[in-house]
């Protein structure tokens, strides 16, 4: 089962598992880390007690490319069960996006060999994104627990929609 069938799965049990509802956002200031396609560092701000400003510094890499990206999401929480909230909010971000150096080795007919490299080259990545997701308060701690699904839009480099690629679990610090 891939990760966006599992989070839709776990959204649905949630939602119809709990009844008994609590107070959704219960501090002014969170942060953590974020993990998933891209990993990085998030920070959430109150502004009400349904609603949020989340800022996340992601980095991803792979062979072929890096990727940096600074995003910003307004939030709205709403609850759900004992603990639990979930979560929607858009927003933008806006980035950049590196080719590694590739060197292509080929061996010639004639025996020779041939070495090819191809310099690496930037791009500033712009987007339109968006979020979806549910977060678990550890009860007696200052820990939070939440997974999300934050599709996206780039404008500028593949001009594509991500809709599973960047999904993501936080484990935040809340004071």
């Amino acid at each position: 089962m891939n990760k966006a069938s599992w989070l839709i799965l776990t959204l649905g049990i949630m939602l119809l598992s709990f009844g008994k509802v609590s107070a959704q956002l219960d501090t002014q200031h969170a942060v953590g880390g974020r993990f998933g396609s891209a990993t990085g560092f998030s920070y959430r701000y109150t502004l009400a007690e349904d609603r949020a400003v989340q800022g996340i510094m992601s980095l991803q890499s792979n062979s072929k490319s890096r990727r940096f990206r600074l995003v910003g999401l307004y939030e709205f929480h709403k609850p759900l069960a004992e603990n639990f909230t979930w979560f929607y909010g858009f927003g933008g971000s806006v980035g950049s996006s590196r080719d590694k150096d590739v060197v292509t080795t080929t061996t010639n007919p004639d025996g020779s060999v041939t070495t090819r490299r191809t310099d690496n080259k930037s791009e500033l990545a712009l987007s339109i994104d968006g979020i979806i997701g549910v977060e678990y308060a550890i009860p007696t701690t200052p820990l939070s627990i939440s997974v999300d699904l934050k599709p996206y839009f780039d404008f500028l480099q593949e001009s594509s929609i991500r809709l599973i690629d960047p999904f993501g679990l936080t484990i935040r610090y809340k004071f």
